[in-house]
């Protein structure tokens, strides 16, 4: 961990999206990040309708329908934050994360959490009690468009511990002062 001075909340994005397939540690990542830079995190598999969930729960991936009003609650959940707000979101495609980033209002930083198809079946199928089976990792990168360099957006790799995950992350935001 850094011994720089903490950040202050104001020097980081107040809209950001932690984005990638399924597995790929969103809900670990953007709990530590928001403890590290003072935001809120909100976990977008809870702003799934519950269709969704049994659909995937069975093995069955999503299609854009289904996608569509839990895109639209994301980027809801995000205009109504006060501060940093970070919503992990997978955010598979360019037209979902312009979705999320208009109905959010502009700007919209997305991090994107990049790994293996290797990286992330092994932890995957170490997770307990969630309802995306790994049997859905193919479709979920036959979907992946990571983000291009005209979009606002980050990449880190995640094969590497929790911390130095946050850490390049924070790095890459600009919020650390060194």
């Amino acid at each position: 961990m850094s011994t720089a001075a903490s950040p202050h909340p104001s020097d980081f994005p107040r809209r950001m999206v932690l984005m990638g397939v399924a597995g790929c540690g969103k809900s670990s990542v953007g709990a530590a990040l928001a403890t590290r830079i003072g935001a809120v995190y909100f976990d977008g598999d809870d702003l799934h309708p519950a269709e969704n969930i049994a659909k995937m729960s069975k093995g069955t991936p999503l299609d854009d329908a289904d996608r569509w009003p839990w895109l639209t609650r994301v980027g809801e959940a995000l205009a109504a934050g006060t501060g940093p707000t970070i919503i992990g979101c997978s955010a598979l495609k360019r037209a979902y994360r312009t979705h999320i980033a208009r109905t959010a209002g502009e700007p919209v930083t997305f991090i994107h959490l990049a790994g293996t198809r290797d990286v992330i079946e092994k932890r995957m199928k170490e997770r307990q009690g969630h309802f995306m089976p790994p049997a859905l990792l193919d479709s979920q990168f036959a979907a992946l468009e990571p983000p291009g360099p005209d979009e606002n957006a980050i990449s880190v790799d995640i094969d590497q511990p929790l911390e130095a995950v946050v850490e390049a992350i924070a790095v890459q935001l600009g919020g650390l002062r060194k």
